[in-house]
């Protein structure tokens, strides 16, 4: 697949676009300080990557040396051959051995604020070696052993972050779905995982309800009897049906247990997880992650990414651990590098919209990092609830997920990090396990709506099919040419589809299914997913630079746009819009996408202007925010829904804009 250059349009907007070197006091306590310190780190992780990557594993504990540091035989690489370790030790265990057990090791909030104060638990890491070795004994005794995979439906509670490190304290890969999946989606990865044993809630708070986790479990092992299990923590108290020989509660199967539990010795690239993620088509892949090299690349990342100081900082990542964000960004990265990480329970907006901001100034954040579709409800709802809550605490804000558009890009530099906090916007994927283009804080000139370089020992590309680098701002498709640890494994149970998703697109490459270009600085700007880049009259023109243009407008809150069938041009631009405020009716609203379309035209070039507009209350989003627009695009040719919607957070949206079609 070649992709022709962007429009002009588009590069006079990159040059205008503001660049924002790292704040001067920031830059000089950071581990990177330069562009050229990062840039000679760069040069030689790519070029010796072995030994860059041996010293960066012998920061960490090891029961048994590696022989080797990579094995490489595309598309399968070992990290760290031979060597044997454990990454709940190396989370909780090795900060006792150096004398931290009794400092903060997760900090958990919940979303009931009753009286206006909310429960807070704080777990030194004393507290969750026995909190964990218990529980890690709970499943031994439940029969569990290492290699059994075990499912994970919980809230987001201190006992979810508990039980994962329990299963990799025994080496029992874990299976976490998202508590907001349905049943049919815990079915099938239970299936697909051969899992026999589940862990779950009561229930998990949400904007004030119950959302009803042991319930769904319920439902779906009415479709499977492979679950044998079924361990029930009780966490809102409502009511649950308890099946006899299936069903215990976590506290009677807790009670009494030691909570002596050594750390089983893991062969580097034993499974240590799998994750689902969802394709366009077909059912859900399981993604396999192993140990050591995940270990070694999420330890490395958060460090340099998010400037982590032991000692120094409070960490916050919003995402919730059902997702690789929380994985790696809210566990594994963060307790390795003895920095407190936050949990919280709960919805932005309960009991109001100020309840993040309140957060940060309650548990003094210094390191903030959530979604861009979080940063423009933040933006819709207003500064006002911002501006009730001391935010100084702040040093560093990020960001996850998808494509930042600029303008929320610089409402979250000003109104959030009041222009002393750099962001860093960062690229990777289930797949990658961390960080892989992505702003060094305190090296980094930043420019909204760029994930800006690679990180260390990450060699990225923009290619056309043949492999072919592509010249400055042309688009083209983002690869990866070398291995790094935390590379996926495989799909479990399907190696001809980890080879066809991952490996057939560019010979040699990893492809990670974006389309991308690399800019006169040599920074990266992600283009959205291959089939997101729209070929309007022959001119190339990616969907987030559409978007941009839209939300730019003071009266749009958020958009998303996708192609559709166009009988002149081949393929149309349909975008779909929510407005702050009143949405306009009859002719006023007609005026008003007349306005839209020749605001867009006006930033971008003519040949970019909208040829639909659909006004609209919401957008269909994944359970983590992410926009489905796949979907949209059916709805934009006049297509029903055929595919795949079971990460769908509300199915309602897209009937409602099927039926207005």
């Amino acid at each position: 697949m070649s992709q022709p250059p962007l429009s002009d349009a588009m590069e006079s907007v990159l040059a205008e676009s503001r660049r924002f070197p790292p704040p001067p006091e920031f830059a000089q306590q950071a581990h990177v300080q330069t562009m050229e310190q990062y840039e000679a780190m760069h040069r030689r992780s790519i070029a010796e990557p072995e030994v860059f990557w041996d010293e960066t594993a012998r920061q960490l504990h090891w029961f048994e040396p590696w022989g080797k540091v990579l094995e490489w035989n595309l598309p399968d690489a070992k990290w760290f051959v031979g060597g044997k370790t454990n990454l709940c030790y190396n989370c909780i265990d090795r900060q006792i051995d150096a004398g931290h057990g009794d400092e903060a090791a997760i900090i958990w909030e919940a979303e009931p604020m009753p009286d206006g104060k909310p429960e807070v638990v704080r777990l030194t890491y004393n507290d969750l070696r026995r909190e964990v070795g218990v529980f890690a004994n709970v499943l031994k005794n439940l029969g569990v052993k290492k290699g059994d995979v075990v499912t994970i439906y919980m809230g987001m509670v201190p006992q979810l972050a508990i039980a994962m490190l329990a299963c990799a304290r025994i080496g029992a890969p874990h299976s976490i779905i998202f508590g907001g999946f349905s049943a049919s989606a815990i079915k099938d990865r239970v299936e697909d995982g051969q899992s026999k044993i589940i862990l779950t809630c009561d229930g998990s708070w949400r904007r004030g309800k119950a959302v009803p986790l042991k319930a769904n479990v319920d439902e779906a092992l009415t479709m499977t009897d492979l679950v044998e299990t079924v361990v029930v923590y009780q966490r809102c108290g409502n009511e649950v049906d308890m099946v006899d020989g299936r069903d215990h509660w976590w506290h009677d199967l807790a009670q009494g247990v030691s909570d002596d539990c050594p750390a089983e010795p893991m062969d580097s690239e034993d499974l240590l997880f799998i994750l689902y993620t969802s394709g366009s088509t077909g059912k859900p892949k399981g993604i396999m992650h192993t140990t050591g090299g995940y270990m070694v690349y999420t330890y490395l990342t958060s460090k340099i990414s998010f400037d982590l100081k032991p000692g120094e900082d409070v960490y916050w990542c919003t995402a919730d651990i059902g997702w690789i964000t929380g994985h790696s960004y809210i566990i594994y990265g963060l307790l390795p590098n003895r920095t407190p990480t936050l949990m919280y329970e709960g919805a932005p907006d309960c009991p109001d919209c100020s309840r993040f901001w309140d957060i940060v100034e309650r548990h003094r954040v210094t390191k903030f990092y959530t979604a861009p579709t979080a940063i423009r409800a933040f933006m819709k709802w207003g500064d006002e609830f911002v501006k009730k809550h001391d935010l100084s605490s702040l040093k560093l804000l990020g960001t996850v997920g998808e494509p930042i558009n600029p303008e929320a890009w610089m409402w979250y530099h000003t109104t959030i990090g009041a222009e002393r906090c750099p962001i860093v916007d960062t690229w990777w994927q289930t797949e990658t396990g961390g960080h892989m283009l992505t702003p060094v804080p305190g090296a980094t000139t930043t420019t909204p709506g760029s994930c800006t370089r690679p990180f260390f020992g990450i060699d990225a590309a923009v290619v056309n099919s043949e492999g072919e680098a592509m010249p400055t701002n042309a688009g083209g498709i983002l690869v990866i040419r070398k291995p790094w640890p935390s590379m996926l494994r495989g799909i479990y149970g399907n190696r001809q589809r980890f080879i066809d998703t991952y490996w057939s697109k560019v010979e040699g490459f990893y492809t990670a299914g974006d389309g991308a270009r690399v800019d006169e600085h040599g920074n990266f700007w992600i283009m959205g997913r291959i089939d997101d880049v729209i070929v309007v009259a022959g001119h190339n023109l990616g969907t987030m630079e559409v978007e941009s243009a839209l939300v730019s407008h003071p009266r749009v809150a958020e958009a998303a746009v996708v192609g559709f069938p166009h009988e002149i041009k081949g393929t149309g631009i349909a975008s779909f819009v929510i407005l702050k405020g009143e949405v306009p009716a009859g002719d006023d609203a007609e005026a008003f996408k007349q306005e839209l379309a020749t605001h867009v035209a006006k930033e971008l070039g003519p040949i970019s202007k909208p040829d639909l507009i659909r006004f609209t209350e919401a957008l269909p989003k994944t359970r983590s925010g992410k926009i489905m627009r796949r979907l949209l695009r059916d709805i934009a040719a006049g297509k029903q829904i055929q595919q795949d919607t079971t990460t769908l957070e509300d199915r309602g949206i897209v009937d409602k804009l099927q039926a207005h079609a």
